[in-house]
């Protein structure tokens, strides 16, 4: 799978140390896929992480460009217990 990061999806990579495989277990196999509100060109792709106590992890990519492109990473809180 090819994408790259933006700079603010590698620093709060580094910063919450999340591992890449889970970025890129939640962008090949994502349980729920979301629009972005704010911008249609974003998707907002979210998948539980059993090593992490099954917190849910949120991955928000452009898949409109080649290759696709990172923007940001994070567990998101509200969506605990909705996946």
């Amino acid at each position: 799978m090819k994408y790259t990061l933006t700079k603010h999806a590698q620093k709060v990579l580094e910063e919450r140390e999340i591992p890449l495989e889970w970025l890129e277990r939640t962008l090949l196999a994502p349980e729920l896929i979301l629009p972005e509100p704010d911008d249609i060109s974003l998707q907002r792709c979210f998948r539980r992480i059993p090593e992490f106590n099954g917190r849910v992890l949120r991955v928000v990519v452009n898949r409109a460009v080649e290759p696709q492109r990172v923007v940001s990473v994070f567990f998101d809180r509200q969506m605990k217990g909705r996946l």
